[in-house]
């Protein structure tokens, strides 16, 4: 009887204890901007800015690029928009399939980049201004310096793969971190796991149907895994 009454004490402690622990810890976001979300909402979508901006020139690059857009809507010829304070640029990519999805990933990426911002700057008052970032700037200089043609395609598609692959982990992370309140988020982290995934998949399959490399898997330049 008493070691049942001592481990019903014991228990009870413990209850207590978890109970203060419970109370003490830092509590969920009362609203956009404050609590642990917030930290997080604003690494990532700082981090997404700048991977993204470092994408622009790289698929410049592959479709060269316009300062006006040509009338005809579907020219398989037109380039992309350049990034501020760059140089006219020719595409340096041969096939056709890479230079459209160069330019549709060029769009569809200065469209997040926006979206981001807007987030950052409506949730948190911080205005952002995008910059290449190291990894990025690495592999802006290698298809660069890569001769045009097919040698440029392969060295493209490994590269942009590579480049996209950086942005899923911490994309995976965001759709279980993001602040409840911010469902927009969650649904942009998720579109860009879906997009970057089934990009690479194609850069891919590309790789194997042009080049013969079948097996490739794409890796974090930073860790190199």
């Amino acid at each position: 009887m008493a070691n049942y009454s001592l481990r019903r004490v014991g228990f009870l402690g413990a209850t207590v204890l978890l109970t203060g622990a419970l109370i003490s810890a830092p509590t969920q976001a009362a609203g956009p901007g404050n609590g642990r979300t917030a930290p997080f909402e604003q690494s990532y979508l700082k981090f997404i800015i700048d991977h993204h901006f470092s994408a622009l020139r790289m698929t410049e690059l592959a479709a060269g690029t316009d300062v006006q857009r040509d009338p005809q809507v579907n020219n398989p010829k037109e380039g992309t928009a350049p990034t501020p304070s760059t140089a006219p640029t020719p595409a340096k990519a041969s096939a056709e399939e890479i230079k459209s999805m160069a330019r549709m990933a060029n769009r569809s990426q200065r469209e997040e980049i926006a979206k981001a911002q807007r987030f950052l700057l409506e949730w948190y008052g911080v205005a952002h201004v995008p910059q290449v970032t190291p990894a990025g700037q690495r592999a802006i200089q290698a298809l660069t310096y890569e001769s045009p043609g097919a040698q440029f395609d392969r060295a493209f598609l490994a590269n942009f793969s590579n480049h996209h692959y950086l942005a899923l982990d911490p994309s995976q992370e965001c759709r279980v971190k993001f602040d409840l309140k911010h469902e927009e988020l969650k649904h942009y982290c998720e579109g860009i796991v879906q997009t970057q995934t089934r990009q690479i998949n194609d850069m891919r399959t590309q790789l194997c149907e042009r080049f013969n490399v079948c097996d490739y898997q794409p890796y974090n330049p930073i860790t190199r895994r």
